[in-house]
């Protein structure tokens, strides 16, 4: 009897073992919808694949190990060391901002959140992403940001460097729902891809699209430039998934898809 105990504690450790789900900051993972009920299509991000639904949900950034235990299984996210981004800016009034420049930028970043808040439940998302522009990667997604030696927020986004008027795509089909002209990002807009997908895209030369645009993948949405705070001509392009910014990079591989979906 007490061998049958122990083969099955064994058997339970076993299981919960492979059932954790081991992701790095700024990836993406998913659960199937049947194996957790309190999980739901209205309120997260969902993709059907191979007949069968998923939620998709963001590892979000730390620079420590966490465990989460609210999507019923475990999942842990790794502590990653992302390493350094240093940057000089000549104009040291968009580093250290007087009044009236620190006013500006906070409205704007109310801006920005509210609209990342107001995402559709009507657009059916899509994670099979193309790249929006042709490019060097210039600084990658985690980073701990130093500009002008001082340090910064980490650098959650992708850095893609090309000439003045290289042309931006959409890299999924979805809505604008804002444009502007922000102190720190320059000409800048943000697509709902739907259920909390969104891509946001700062620093270009022209915007193509207006607000409340519906786009298609591959659509022309802008042009590269040196808008707002930058160092050169570039891309800074924000991929969020339910509030939190994704490594964008990993979204543009090659077999994304496969690999996202490889443990079921």
């Amino acid at each position: 009897m007490q061998h049958k105990i122990i083969f099955y504690l064994v058997l339970i450790l076993s299981i919960n073992f492979k059932a954790e789900i081991n992701v790095e900051p700024g990836e993406l993972f998913a659960i199937k919808l049947s194996d957790c009920p309190k999980l739901t299509k209205e309120d997260e991000l969902f993709i059907e694949h191979n007949n069968t639904e998923y939620v998709i949900l963001p590892a979000s950034y730390t620079t420590k190990d966490i465990r989460l235990n609210q999507y019923c299984t475990s999942v842990r996210i790794n502590k990653k060391n992302f390493g350094e981004s240093r940057i000089t800016i000549q104009d040291t009034s968009k580093v250290n901002l007087n009044k009236n420049d620190s006013e500006r930028a906070y409205k704007e970043s109310l801006l920005i959140k509210e609209a990342l808040r107001s995402y559709s439940r009507e657009l059916k998302p899509s994670i099979n992403f193309i790249n929006p522009v042709d490019g060097l990667i210039s600084s990658r997604y985690g980073k701990q940001r130093f500009i002008n030696d001082q340090p910064r927020s980490p650098h959650l986004a992708l850095d893609i460097a090309a000439p003045n008027g290289t042309k931006i795509v959409a890299p999924s089909a979805g809505k604008v729902i804002l444009i502007g002209d922000f102190f720190y990002s320059g000409n800048f807009l943000i697509l709902d891809h739907g259920y909390g997908l969104l891509t946001s895209y700062s620093h270009m030369s022209k915007i193509h699209v207006k607000k409340n645009e519906y786009i298609q993948q591959g659509e022309l949405i802008g042009e590269v430039g040196t808008t707002g705070r930058v160092t050169g001509p570039h891309l800074h392009w924000s991929v969020y998934v339910s509030g939190e910014r994704v490594n964008p990079e990993l979204m543009i591989q090659d077999n994304f898809l496969e690999n996202l979906f490889n443990s079921f």
